[in-house]
């Protein structure tokens, strides 16, 4: 009897090691997937890609159609934040002549019908001012982009949808549509993401891209609806603040984000407390695709962060239960336990004496 109960409890003790191991496994397949998951995010990562020893900080702002803002108010902040660096003792240091210690840009949505061939196509559009593109490198299959900063706003970038739709081919980049009854260079052609978050997140139908005062002069636009900036961030939210103050003081019109911090452990767990309020917007602020996305991928993170943690409560719980299991049968005392180390100490030594003395 003795000999089947104790074969019963070693039996018990391995499917909770077992259970306990698979737990853990499941835990960190989970963890694989959303680090994954997260990479396919590079709207979120300008930070890191402007600069690989860190000490700046990624912050968004989202305008209502009520906000107002215009590329003058952008302009003025603009003199105004290098002012404030400067005040701060933050300044480039680097050999290069042409380094940056900020970069920004805007955008604002809206339609905007373009010509070229045989055939027309109204499509949606992002008026874009400032180096856009860094902040949200798309898959180019010819071409190149364009900078809002160029003096010439001859340009567009369309997506492969628009290209066939105008040519009947996706290989356009030189060739040349009209917009206004202005003619405008294709600079590139990029790939649409398709997949299903990204279609719900709104980027699902044929969309172009041309300067900002393109689209306010021959499209129709509802005004600046985004800003973003990489700037220096000496300490904790010192860029976020300062966006905050300048840009985002009005928070029925307009919201900021941290993006370089948004996808953090801290930031997952503010979202997780606030879970019932967080879909709750009062302002009437519409974002822009990728704003879309990330927030989705947001919620996805709060999802695989409670999964991970309840798949680890089993394995932590038990490792304790382990622990003081052992720790209750383990025969021994920490004074048995130095007096064994001591001996054996003493014992190396003897050996190491005796070696010198053998060696002469």
């Amino acid at each position: 009897m003795k000999t089947a109960a104790s074969g019963r409890k070693n039996k018990k003790s391995i499917i909770r090691l077992i259970t306990a191991i698979v737990c853990v496994a499941a835990a960190g397949c989970l963890f694989g997937i959303l680090c994954h998951l997260l990479g396919k995010l590079p709207e979120q990562t300008m930070a890191e890609r402007w600069s690989k020893e860190g000490g700046v900080s990624q912050i968004s702002c989202f305008f209502s159609v009520n906000a107002g803002v215009t590329e003058e108010r952008l302009e003025e902040f603009e003199h105004t934040l290098d002012d404030y660096l400067t005040e701060n003792s933050i300044e480039i240091q680097s050999p290069n002549p042409g380094a940056r210690l900020w970069v920004d840009a805007y955008s604002g949505e809206g339609k905007i019908t373009l010509t070229g061939g045989k055939a027309s196509v109204e499509a949606d559009a992002t008026g874009i001012g400032g180096d856009f593109f860094l902040f949200h490198p798309q898959e180019l299959l010819y071409g190149s982009y364009f900078s809002g900063n160029d003096l010439n706003q001859d340009y567009c970038v369309i997506d492969e949808d628009a290209a066939w739709q105008l040519f009947g081919s996706n290989n356009v980049a030189g060739m040349s549509v009209t917009i206004g009854g202005i003619p405008y260079i294709v600079q590139g052609v990029i790939r649409r993401p398709d997949s299903r978050l990204v279609k719900a997140a709104g980027l699902d139908s044929t969309r172009v891209y041309v300067s900002y005062r393109t689209l306010e002069r021959y499209g129709t636009a509802s005004g600046i609806n985004h800003y973003e900036i990489v700037m220096p961030n000496p300490v904790k939210q010192f860029a976020y603040k300062y966006v905050k103050e300048q840009l985002g003081a009005d928070e029925r019109e307009t919201e900021v984000v941290e993006n370089s911090t948004r996808f953090g452990l801290l930031g997952c767990l503010k979202r997780i407390g606030a879970f019932g309020t967080r879909s709750m917007n009062g302002r009437a602020i519409i974002y822009p695709y990728w704003e879309n996305f990330a927030r989705g991928m947001e919620d996805i993170q709060g999802m695989f962060a409670v999964s991970i943690v309840l798949l680890l409560i089993y394995p932590v719980v038990y490792g304790l239960w382990a622990f003081l299991y052992f720790w209750k049968h383990k025969g021994w005392t920490f004074k048995d336990l130095w007096i064994k180390i001591k001996d054996r100490f003493e014992r190396f030594q003897e050996r190491r004496y005796y070696q010198k003395r053998g060696n002469k």
